[in-house]
């Protein structure tokens, strides 16, 4: 089930207010510009179908996105839990960082948690499948895929080079608690 809690940021131990409604949920995260949306596929997806398959079934929804944002280019970015560089990629992501462009994903399969640093806050935004979230350009924030991954996301750029980041430095990302503490 998708979740938002939300943290200030000097208290990572408890947060201060949690949603599991995904109304909510888009309520919130909308006051800090953030976009959140439940999609359904256009067709079933089978387990383990390539890039296109997966892009054609959220062409509707894909198209109708970079229309309305100017994105160049969409792909999948698939990781699973016996995946060689799984330990280095979650480690990268897990610093804070920021983007020149909006962070679009589309969980079509699994779940990761996106930590939005906004103002005095922490938002922790426990994504499924069918959720999607748009992080605005030059939020600072930071992904966590757990230690043994299991996702699939469509990812839109309006860069053709992809995932750039800007890493702040800022150590804050260590203090908040990491995926695998949900399921205890």
């Amino acid at each position: 089930m998708s979740r938002l809690a939300i943290y200030k940021q000097n208290n990572p131990d408890s947060p201060s207010r949690v949603f599991d409604q995904g109304d909510t949920i888009a309520e919130e995260l909308a006051a800090i510009g953030v976009r959140f949306e439940r999609w359904e596929a256009a067709s079933e997806i089978a387990p383990g179908a390539d890039q296109q398959t997966i892009l054609n079934a959220y062409r509707e929804q894909v198209d109708h996105l970079k229309h309305e944002n100017g994105f160049a280019t969409a792909d999948v970015i698939s990781l699973t839990a016996n995946h060689p560089d799984k330990d280095a990629l979650r480690r990268k992501f897990l610093s804070e960082h920021i983007h020149s462009e909006d962070e679009v994903r589309f969980f079509v399969r699994g779940s990761g948690l996106f930590y939005l640093h906004v103002g005095e806050s922490v938002y922790q935004v426990l994504c499924e499948k069918n959720d999607l979230i748009s992080v605005p350009a030059n939020t600072p924030h930071w992904f966590d895929m757990g230690p043994a991954p299991e996702f699939t996301c469509i990812r839109l750029f309006t860069n053709p080079e992809g995932w750039v980041a800007t890493f702040s430095g800022d150590p804050i990302a260590d203090g908040f608690p990491r995926f695998e503490s949900l399921a205890a």
